[in-house]
This record gives structure tokens, C-alpha cells and sequence, in this order.
């Protein structure tokens, strides 16, 4: 039986802030975040959008009333969870109206989250064939104003449907991982801004993936060679190039072509994004399916997850018979045409914007968010939501 990818949706806040005017207002020389680091946008999420409304918008726009019968599982997988009881999972289980008759849990592993969530969905399935999973990949990266990780911030989200005989990608069984207790990155529970060893970070996702492949390419018996594309998480888009090119050289120089070109094409949504936590390696796939017409059916895609702290997985998928029919590309192509560019002043009052911690009432606009699904405020320690369509 096989099992995987069944749907893909995305969704990102309607603001963002060039790459070249934060470098400008930083003193820092544009070139350094447009070629650097790879970015050209960064996503800004307001303060009417939170973690479970920016997954809730990427499944919305997927899910029809089959699927929301057959969902038994939702699994959110995040590194920005607002809640240390509730998870994000059952808010958004609620906020689509799904099977009442189904488990939803939160799982936290850095940015590997998503994968965990993934590879429990694919237990859940062979176990309930006729079961649909949905995994949810949602974060909004917060390093602060002035800050050396702050070219790297994002906000956005990946909602999956994982299911038997899956109509976009079917995941194959053998995959390579690893786990180190290492401090590279973290949040401490008190803190909403993340710490970061940056060249440390980099190292090790770079000594990650280099030892995953090597035991993935044990396993399997299979190389460069077997693969159209490797999709990489991608905290900034140059980051995976670097993993990329340590391996190169086992493939022949049409390899090496092939991989290239496929990996700038998956940067694109990211390019424009910044970093997604959980989903940078989800929005990456996307990336590439969405924009390469050219992918052909029974192509091998591999997928190069981290998380910092931090563990790491090298997995693969086989693209199904028209698989580019059940994929939302006008939806998302609008949903990146009609983002709002936003001032670096601006950013950095939407930025300054937190919800209180003291109890406090209080209602945000939401009319001015074109989001179906916000946070309209809090009352009673409790965050409000809103879905339009109800």
C-alpha cells in the first residue's frame, strides 16, 4: 500500500518587507541578504495572525468535506506553540470543523517537527487505510529588531493530507536519521525570540545531512543518480546549496546539472517567504512541484529535514501519475500577487505588536486582515479566533 501526500496547501500573512530596504535601514549591504543568504522578501504577520490561524488558512483552502470526515488525526507540528497545555492542533481541528471523532496533538522538535508529524501520520495510515491524517507545519520566526538572525525571520504555514493510494506523492519506506543533544539553537520558555549559534548551526546541519545520506545511501543502495531533486529545510536559501554541494561530486556532471537547477527552482516560495520553521522544507517541495512543469511521474524527490537541538532526517517520495492536478498553484500564485509591502518602520511597529500577558481584554481589527481565519483578540486569558465563512 502506498502512502503519502495526498493534498499540499500554504498560506503566508498579506505583509511583507523587501530584503534590499531592511538591509538599507540595517547599514548592511543589500547584496548580503539578496545573494548572502538567498532572501528577497520576508512574510510579516500581523498581529490578527498567529500560529494556528496561518495553518488553519494553508488547510482551508484544501480540504473539502470528504477529507474532513476521513480526518481521524490532526498533528501540528510547530516551534511557536502559544499554549504549554492546549495544543495548537485542537484549536484548528475546531476552527475547520472536522470529525469530531478524531486525535489532535502538537509535537515540538525545532524545525523537524513536521516530519515527526509526518512519519506518524504514515502508522496512522497503514494501521486505518481508510483514515486521512492532517499535519500541520506552522511557525512564525522571531530573532528581534536589530539582531544578527534577523534577515532569517518568516511567518507562514504547509498543511498536508497524508493518505493511502496519495494522488501527489507516495513516501517510500526507507529513510536515515539522527540525534545529537547539541545547542545550536533554542527558546527558552520565557522567551519569544530564539538564540541561535549561527556558524555552529550551519556546521552541523552541514554534518547532518552528510551523515544521513551516507546511511540513507546504505540502506537503500541507491545515489545521486536515482534522484531528480533533493528538497532541503531551508532557514535561508543558501543553506541547503551548501549542504548540496558537499555531495555533488559523487554524481556525474548531468547530475549535478539536474540537482542545481531543481534546488534554485525549490528556493523560489522560500526566496519570498523567509524562514518557516517547521514548513521550510514542505514549502520548499511545494516550490519545486508548483514551478518545474517539467517533473515527470515516478521521479524520486528527496527531502533533507533538521531541527536543531537537533535531529535530522534524509527521506524520499515517488511523484504520482498527474500529480499536478491536484495542486493549488493559482490559488497560491494569487495569494503571492496580492501580498501588501510594508515600510521598514512599519515592519518594525507590526513587530513590536504582542498580545498582553497581564489577562487583558482586548479586540483587534480583523477587517483589515484578508485572512478567513484570525485572532480577534483575548479575553479571559484566552485567544479569540474568527473563521469569516462561519
Amino acid at each position: 500500500m502506498n502512502i503519502g501526500i495526498d493534498k499540499i496547501g500554504f498560506y503566508a500573512p498579506h505583509l511583507y518587507v523587501d530584503m534590499n530596504n531592511l538591509a538599507l535601514a540595517r547599514n548592511v549591504e543589500p547584496a548580503k541578504f539578496t545573494i548572502g543568504i538567498g532572501q528577497e522578501k520576508m512574510s510579516i504577520a500581523p498581529i490578527t495572525q498567529d500560529p494556528v490561524t496561518l495553518a488553519a488558512n494553508a488547510a482551508l483552502e484544501i480540504l473539502d468535506e470528504q477529507d474532513k470526515e476521513k480526518i481521524d488525526f490532526v498533528i501540528f507540528g510547530t516551534e511557536s506553540g502559544i499554549d504549554n497545555s492546549k495544543s495548537a492542533g485542537v484549536y484548528v481541528h475546531g476552527l475547520l470543523g472536522l470529525n469530531p471523532h478524531a486525535r489532535s496533538v502538537e509535537l515540538k522538535q525545532a524545525c523537524y517537527g513536521a516530519t515527526a508529524a509526518i512519519q506518524m501520520a504514515k502508522g496512522h495510515v497503514a494501521l486505518n487505510p481508510e483514515s486521512k491524517v492532517l499535519v500541520l507545519a506552522s511557525d512564525i520566526a522571531r530573532y528581534g529588531l536589530n539582531t544578527s538572525g534577523e534577515s532569517t525571520q518568516g511567518a507562514g504555514a504547509v498543511a498536508l493530507v497524508i493518505s493511502a493510494d496519495p494522488k501527489i506523492l507516495a513516501l517510500e519506506d526507507k529513510s536515515a536519521y539522527l540525534t545529537d543533544d547539541i545547542m545550536d539553537f533554542w527558546r527558552p520558555i520565557y522567551s519569544d525570540k530564539a538564540f541561535v549559534d549561527g556558524k555552529f548551526s550551519n556546521e552541523q546541519y552541514i554534518l547532518f545531512f552528510q551523515k544521513v545520506w551516507e546511511s540513507y545511501k546504505s540502506k537503500s543502495g541507491l545515489g545521486l543518480a536515482d534522484f531528480e531533486a533533493i528538497c532541503y529545510h531551508l532557514p535561508y536559501t543558501k543553506m541547503g546549496l551548501k549542504a548540496l554541494r558537499t555531495v555533488l561530486e559523487q554524481g556525474t556532471e548531468k547530475d549535478q546539472e539536474r540537482l542545481v537547477e531543481n534546488y534554485q527552482i525549490s528556493t523560489t516560495y522560500n526566496r519570498n517567504v523567509g524562514n518557516i520553521y517547521t514548513g521550510s522544507l514542505y514549502l520548499s517541495l511545494l516550490s519545486l512541484l508548483e514551478l518545474n512543469e517539467n517533473l515527470q511521474a515516478g521521479s524520486r524527490i528527496g527531502l533533507f529535514s533538521y531541527g536543531s537541538g537537533a535531529v535530522g532526517e534524509f527521506f524520499t517520495g515517488i511523484l504520482q501519475p498527474n500529480y499536478r492536478e491536484h495542486l493549488h498553484v493559482d490559488y497560491h500564485k494569487q495569494l503571492f500577487d496580492t501580498r501588501t509591502e510594508v515600510s521598514v518602520p512599519e515592519y518594525e511597529e507590526i513587530f513590536e505588536k504582542t498580545l498582553p500577558i497581564d489577562g487583558s481584554t482586548v479586540e483587534f481589527d480583523i477587517d483589515s486582515d484578508p485572512a478567513t481565519i484570525c485572532l480577534s483578540g483575548m479575553k479571559d486569558n484566552m485567544r479569540l479566533y474568527i473563521n469569516k465563512h462561519n
